[in-house]
């Protein structure tokens, strides 16, 4: 159900991410509004987000429905990939058909991203732990895309991932992915401040960059846009 006036953009994002929200306030268009359901989680760790699945997603999905969006976002990159790319799949449905509106992954708006760049050769910059790095790497490369390199800064306080600076983070992308052949770079993370670096990751490296927020934002408004012009 989606009544008359903004159309509303539910957003699920760990309890702890204090990034994300803001990136979306400052991207989505006139006439968007942005409506917010946490998942508990304090650790951007494996058992931190399997606690996050099994126990908050589907109840943060229930409550926002009832702000009836247009759109549900389910906000948490690794999370998606955690458990592969047909788990992601099913999640989103399930978030779907509790909320009563279409859901949208973070990591399956990146895979479609970078599947639209043409982009063959990746480099991928994150702030976590080699655990989930590897669940993010098989989640791209599940679609023949090559990860050349991925580099995490090992955080697995996800209040501290927020608190990373923009140069911070351009001078970690450049160190990390300077010496391959990639065509493209992904930052991952919806805490992370990767949108505001965007630009300088770009200059420094000279290729392509996307990010987290930057490509469901997109996505997210895209399908907004597309249900409009039905």
């Amino acid at each position: 159900m989606t009544t008359g006036g903004p159309r509303r953009v539910g957003l699920m994002i760990p309890s702890s991410n204090t990034m994300m929200e803001v990136d979306f306030v400052r991207g989505l268009p006139g006439g968007m509004t942005l409506h917010t359901a946490r998942m508990f989680m304090r650790d951007t760790t494996r058992e931190g987000e399997e606690r996050m699945l099994d126990e908050f997603a589907i109840p943060a999905a229930r409550e926002l429905g009832t702000a009836y969006p247009s759109v549900i976002v389910f906000g948490c990159t690794s999370a998606g990939a955690l458990r592969g790319n047909d788990y992601d799949a099913e999640l989103c449905a399930r978030i779907s058909e509790v909320a009563g509106a279409p859901a949208i992954s973070t990591i399956q708006s990146v895979r479609s991203a970078i599947s639209s760049s043409g982009a063959r050769r990746v480099g991928v910059v994150t702030p976590y732990v080699d655990e989930l790095n590897a669940k993010v790497k098989a989640s791209i490369e599940d679609d023949g895309v090559e990860v050349v390199r991925i580099a995490g800064l090992g955080m697995t306080e996800n209040f501290a991932i927020a608190q990373v600076l923009r140069e911070a983070i351009v001078e970690f992308t450049v160190t990390a992915l300077s010496d391959v052949d990639i065509d493209l770079v992904f930052a991952s993370c919806t805490n992370f401040g990767a949108m505001s670096a965007m630009d300088g990751i770009r200059d420094r490296l000279g290729h392509p960059v996307i990010t987290s927020n930057q490509a469901v934002l997109a996505a997210t408004i895209a399908r907004i846009e597309q249900d409009l012009a039905a």
